[in-house]
This record gives structure tokens, sequence and C-alpha cells, in this order.
């Protein structure tokens, strides 16, 4: 008879009584763990003192590495490895303070069996709050069951409060009273028009182009293909490599025309001369090189909306990819024309961006992009990461941010948009923003998300607000001030609400001209949604 050499499974460690296990997931590159951790380890301090006020004990799960510098989890493997040697039911705290790459830590925390917390300092800083985000709307489409937790400090009532009940009951609930199901719609022309226009899509169809999938270890924002079909929407699975290649096809003179377009549009550019961290006239014209060759393969392939990952890979061969991105997203862009100059390319109207590949954001950015183009409004929509915020008079006001670009038309237009370097830290070659401040007006926004193996949207009203400029300017220096920002306020949506409910560390925000419009867009939006068979959430004040 046949023997085999069995592999025999490492014994887990058991859990010591009153004892709490810590992890930490970061990012993948060297550079944001070396220059977060400090950040990290006040908010791990902070943690452990609540916890030991509490009586517990803290363990941390895995070692500080004194070569690279921190002490994060920086990769899936490494993530895998600290498992390993963790108690598989153990109370387990994912601590927080940075941006982090949720599949670092996913594999663990699919497998493990004691009750998961997941906890963010409220700070704009690196952020933990977007970090705590991704991770939650990760495990939500993970099925894994989870609590989460945020404070400044871990001193205050509330979080202490919440710390006391997980660690006594292994769960934690917020208050999500102010999301609802979507009613029953009486007939209305908004209804018909969502109706209609989710019939076009589900028979005629679209397509949205991927230029490599999963940036960031943003889990949550890969979407299935036997997802969208039913919708009406595939796929073209692109490579970055071959928009690297179409860059290179497209002539400096090509390139130029852009910068000349948008010079006399009247946008600024923050130059300087130092490659390694001043934007140069070199690296814009790489990036302008990327918007025509977006615009090039999105035509040979018929896309309705593209998504380019931006970050690994791609941030090591060109400068970033931000500043092609909000002029993709804007209706009045440079205009760019096919190769043989026939023709020119998705003429007076946006190509639909979806920055990071988030394909949550595809979706909804091309619905958005087809009710508001129905009904003759501006369709310029983009995600912003819900990147912190705080009260200001008698308004809690948002801190929304994207990393690098907005459509000009958010700021009030190209004479009010600048570009900034992007921060060395994340982008070693460079790349300009496309920023501003948002201007002031009413909003829709929204999320499409994965819950329970469905797709779901919620979707609410708010106000972009205008504060006075130092708010702005203080605002800007607590988050990236390279960055464009939004200050919003959520109408009937309370902070709390927000960070318990939202999905994803990504919101999709759209103008309309007042409110009465953005209520009927809404309505629209809502109906063709529901037609597709998209689970509705209407969320906080909303006249629905």
């Amino acid at each position: 008879m046949t023997s085999y050499t069995l592999p025999v499974l490492a014994e887990r460690p058991k859990a010591a009584s009153g004892t709490v296990y810590t992890v930490a997931s970061g990012d993948l590159r060297l550079s944001a763990n070396a220059t977060c951790w400090p950040t990290q380890q006040k908010l791990e301090s902070d943690l452990t003192a609540a916890v030991n006020s509490l009586g517990w004990k803290v363990q941390r799960g895995h070692e500080v590495d004194a070569d690279k510098g921190h002490g994060f989890i920086d990769s899936q493997r490494a993530g895998i490895e600290v498992f390993k040697r963790l108690p598989a039911d153990a109370p387990l705290i994912v601590v927080e303070a940075v941006w982090q790459y949720s599949h670092h830590v996913l594999a663990g925390l699919r497998s493990h069996k004691g009750p998961i917390l997941i906890v963010a300092n409220w700070s704009g800083e690196f952020p933990g709050l977007v970090g705590l985000l991704n991770l939650t709307a990760s495990l939500t489409k993970a099925g894994v069951k989870h609590s989460a937790l945020w404070s400044e400090d871990f001193t205050d009532e509330w979080a202490l409060k919440g710390l006391k009940t997980w660690l006594e009951t292994g769960q934690l609930t917020h208050d999500e009273g102010h999301v609802r199901d979507l009613p029953a719609l009486p007939a209305s022309p908004e209804v018909a028009l969502g109706t209609a226009l989710a019939e076009q899509l589900a028979t005629e169809k679209a397509i949205i182009g991927v230029f490599d999938e999963g940036c960031m270890g943003m889990y949550n924002a890969i979407f299935d293909d036997e997802l969208l079909n039913p919708l009406g929407i595939y796929k073209e699975r692109l490579s970055q490599s071959a928009l690297v290649a179409e860059m290179n096809r497209v002539s400096d003179e090509e390139a130029q025309a852009v910068r000349t377009w948008l010079d006399r549009a009247g946008m600024t550019f923050h130059l300087g001369s130092d490659e390694a961290t001043e934007l140069t006239e070199g690296q814009l014209l790489s990036q302008f090189k990327m918007y025509i060759a977006a615009l090039r393969i999105a035509d040979d392939f018929g896309l309705d909306a593209v998504g380019i990952q931006y970050q690994q890979g791609l941030k090591d061969m060109v400068p970033a990819s931000d500043l092609a991105e909000g002029l993709l997203n804007n209706v009045e862009r440079p205009p760019v024309r096919s190769r043989d100059g026939s023709r020119e390319l998705y003429a007076g109207a946006p190509l639909p961006h979806f920055n990071e590949v988030d394909e949550g954001v595809a979706v909804d950015s091309l619905i958005t992009n087809r009710i508001w183009t129905a009904m003759g409004l501006d369709p310029a929509t983009t995600l912003h990461d819900i990147r912190w915020g705080e009260r200001y008079g008698d308004d809690f006001v948002w801190v929304f941010e994207i990393s690098g670009s907005v459509p000009a038309s958010h700021n009030g237009g190209y004479d009010k948009s600048y570009s900034m370097r992007q921060p060395p830290m994340y982008f070693p070659l460079g790349g300009g923003t496309l920023s501003g401040v948002s201007k002031p007006g009413e909003i829709v926004w929204s999320r499409v998300f994965l819950m329970d193996g469905i797709l779901h949207v919620d979707m609410g009203r708010g106000t972009a607000v205008e504060l006075p400029p130092e708010e702005t300017e203080r605002r800007l220096n607590a988050t990236t001030p390279q960055w464009p920002i939004m200050h919003a306020v959520l109408h009937g949506v309370g902070r709390d609400q927000l960070m318990a409910r939202h999905k994803a560390n990504h919101v999709n925000v759209v103008y309309a001209p007042d409110a009465a419009t953005a209520d009927r867009a809404l309505v629209a939006k809502a109906a063709m949604f529901a037609h597709l068979g998209v689970r509705v959430h209407l969320c906080g004040e909303v006249n629905c």
C-alpha cells in the first residue's frame, strides 16, 4: 500500500484570557509606511490605554520591523504569515491610522473565528478613516462579520462605551436609522425616464474599460461579471502596458496642443524644475499624452466609461494619471482627434472615468451620466474619498477629497482650477493634479456596493458649501493640500451614521442647478437603478 507524507499543520496558540490582539494593515509602498508610522504608533498607544482602562490587555500580533522602519503588514503574504501565529478565536482589533491595502489582511480575517473590530483615528492626516471604510466594505462584500469604531484619541465617552460593549459582547452596532428602502415610486416623468434608460442599457448594453483590476487592494471595488452583465454592463479588460504603449505613439505636438488649450482656458500650473519634488513641463506633457491615449483606446473598443488603476506599476513608469482623469470627466475639455485626424473623439461629452478602477464608481458614473445628460444637466461626476470632517457653525461639514483630480466644472471652471505635483511619497515620477475647491451648490451623492452577494446602492442629497478661505486652507493642510476638496453637508445624515453605514472609501457626487432639480434627478436615478434590479436605499432627507 502506498503511503504519503502528509502535511502537518502548525498548532495555533491559544488566546490568553482577558487579552485582545491587534494587527495593522498598511500600504505596499515603503515610503508611505515609514512616513505614516509615527501616527500609527500614536493611535495604537491611545487604543491600548483605552483597552487597559477597561480591564483588558493588548497583545500586538506582529513585530515592528526595525530595518523597514515601521510595524505594518505590507503585503498579502506577510498578512497570511501573521495570521498563522494568531489565536484563531481571539478577539481581534485591526488598528488603522493610515490608508491600507485591505487584501493584506483579508485572507486572515476571512478565516478568523473570533470577534473582529476595525478602529481608526478621527483624523484626515493619512488617513485612517478612509482605510477603515475600505476594509469594512471589503469585509461586507466577503461576508465576514465585523464591527467598527472611530475616535480622535479613544478617551471620549462615546468611543469608550462602544469599545466596552465590543469587548464584553464581541459585537457593536451603530444607529442606521437614516437608511430606508426605496418605496414604490408614483408615476412621474422622472420615473418614466429612469425606467426607459434602464431598458435601453439592459438592451443595447455598455462597455467599461478596466485598465488592470484591483487598485491598492480594494477588494470591495471589484464586481464580478455575473453581477454586472444583467445590468447590461460588460468589461473590456485592458492592460496599463497598452496605455503606456499608446502614449509613446502620441506626438509632442499633440500633447503641447492640450497644454495650450488649458492655458487659454485659464488653468494654473504650479511648476518647478526639480523632478523629484516639483511639477515640471515634462511631467505634464506625459500626462497629456495619457489623456490622448486613453481616448484613442476607448474609441478603439467603443467604451462607455474607462478606469485607470493609477497606482502600482503605472506609477513607476509614467507620471500620475490624475490630470488625465479629471479632463476625461469634464464636458468641456481639450479636443482629441482620431489617429488619422478625421474626427473628434467623444466630442462635446465627457468620457466618464472611474478613478482607481473602482467598479462601483463605474456603474454609478455610467448611470449618472445617462440620467443627467437626458435631463439636460452637466453630467460631470467624480468620486471622492470620505476623508474626514468637523463641525463648522451649525453644520457638520465633511472633507470630501480625492487623490488628484475632479472635473473642472466642479470647481467652477478651468480658470478656478489648478495643478500641483502629486506627493513624492505616493508618486515618485510626479505628475500634476486637477485641483480646486468645489463650488457651492446642490449635490446628489451615492455609492454602489456589494452586500449579501447582490448589488445595492445608497443615495442621498447634500449641499456643497463655501467656507472662509482660512478654514479651507486649514482643512487642506490637515489632509493633503495638493488634492481637490469639497466641503459637503449631507442632508439628514449624521457623522457616525455615515461612517456606520457607508460601504466604501469612495462616494460619488454630481451637481444639479438647484434643489428641486436635484430632487427630480435623484428620483430618476433611483428609478433606473431599481428597474435594473439593484437594491436602492435612500439615506437621510430625500424627497422621493
